[in-house]
C-alpha cells in the first residue's frame, strides 16, 4: 500500500515527466489495485484487542508485560501507518505521523513508552501532519469510554478582545451544520479549568463560552469529533472500519476548512510622518 500510495501521488501531482515512466506507473497501480494482487490495507485488530477491552471494562489493571497490550500497540502502529496512507491518497499530499525524534529512530522505545501510556490512560493516540493544514490532526481511541476522538487545536486570535469574539472567529470557519458528536474545548490562562460545549450549542449562542470565565480570555480551541462506538469499539474489524471512516470525514468536513490565526503585520499609523521635512517641522528648530 505504501508503494501504491507513492506511485499514485506521483501520477496525480504530475510529477512524472517521462511518458514511458508514467505508463509504467499507471500499469503498476492497476496491478496493485486488482483483487488478484492481494494488496490490502490494515483491516482488523488482533484477537488480543477484544481481551484487552474486556480487562479494561472490568476495571482491571493492565500488567507491565501484558501480551494483549503489546499486540494492541503493535497493531495500532500498523493501523496509524495505514491511516497516513489513506489520508495521503485522499488529500493528494504526503501525510505523515508526527513522531518525536527518539521514537522515529528507535521503534522499540516508541512501543515501550506507548505501552506505558496505554497502561496509565487506557488510550491509544497519534497525530498526523497534513501539509498546510491549520494544525496537526490528533486521533485518540479511549478504551474506557469506547470512543474515537478526532480533532485539531487552534490558537485563539489575540487581536480579538472578548472570548465571544474569539469563538466567533472559529465558528465562522465552520460553514455547514454538523452532527451532535462535535465539541469545542476552550482552554483558559493560568489554572482556570478547561470548558467544553457542543458545537451546535455554540452555534446557537456563542456567549455561553464566557459563562463562569468573567475577565478571562480564551487561549486556544480544540474542536473535535467524539464518536462513541459501544460494542463496535471492541470488535476487531469494526473498530478499524469506524476509525478509517471518521478520521477522514472529520478532516473533510471540519479540518480542511480551518485556518490558523497569525498575528497581523504592523500598520503605519494615519498620522505618521511621511518625510524628514515633516518631522523637522513638527520638532521645531534644533537646540544644542
Amino acid at each position: 500500500m505504501s508503494i501504491f500510495t507513492q506511485a499514485d501521488l506521483l501520477l496525480r501531482n504530475d510529477d512524472v515527466e517521462d511518458r514511458d515512466q508514467e505508463i509504467l506507473l499507471e500499469e503498476l497501480c492497476r496491478f496493485l489495485t486488482h483483487e488478484s494482487a492481494g494488496i490490502k490495507g490494515f483491516e482488523r485488530m488482533p484477537p488480543e484487542w477484544a481481551e484487552l477491552n474486556r480487562l479494561v471494562s472490568a476495571g482491571g489493571t493492565i500488567p507491565a508485560k501484558s501480551v494483549e497490550a503489546i499486540a494492541t500497540v503493535e497493531a495500532w502502529h500498523q493501523e496509524t501507518r495505514d491511516l497516513s496512507l489513506i489520508l495521503s491518497r485522499q488529500t493528494e499530499t504526503s501525510v505523515h505521523q508526527r513522531l518525536s525524534r527518539k521514537h522515529a529512530v528507535d521503534p522499540a522505545l516508541r512501543i515501550k513508552e506507548e505501552l506505558g501510556a496505554l497502561r496509565d490512560t487506557h488510550c491509544l493516540q497519534v497525530q498526523f501532519d497534513i501539509p498546510d493544514a491549520a494544525a496537526p490532526l490528533a486521533v485518540k481511541a479511549d478504551l474506557n469510554r469506547r470512543t474515537i476522538e478526532v480533532g485539531m487545536t487552534l490558537r485563539a486570535p489575540e487581536d480579538k478582545k472578548s472570548s465571544k469574539a474569539r469563538i466567533n472567529w472559529l465558528l465562522r470557519q465552520i460553514k455547514d451544520e454538523h452532527g451532535a458528536d462535535l465539541f469545542v474545548q476552550c482552554r483558559w490562562p493560568g489554572r482556570s479549568e478547561t470548558t467544553q460545549h457542543a458545537l451546535a450549542d455554540l452555534m446557537a449562542n456563542p456567549s455561553i463560552c464566557e459563562e463562569g470565565k468573567s475577565g478571562l480570555q480564551v487561549v486556544s480551541f480544540r474542536i473535535f469529533l467524539a464518536k462513541r462506538l459501544g460494542a463496535r469499539f471492541t470488535q476487531q474489524a469494526n473498530f478499524i472500519v469506524d476509525l478509517e471512516k471518521n478520521v477522514p470525514e472529520f478532516y473533510r468536513d471540519i479540518g480542511q476548512n480551518l485556518a490558523a490565526w497569525r498575528r497581523p503585520a504592523p500598520r503605519i499609523k494615519p498620522d505618521a510622518f511621511d518625510t524628514e521635512e515633516d518631522l523637522a517641522e513638527t520638532l521645531g528648530p534644533h537646540r544644542p
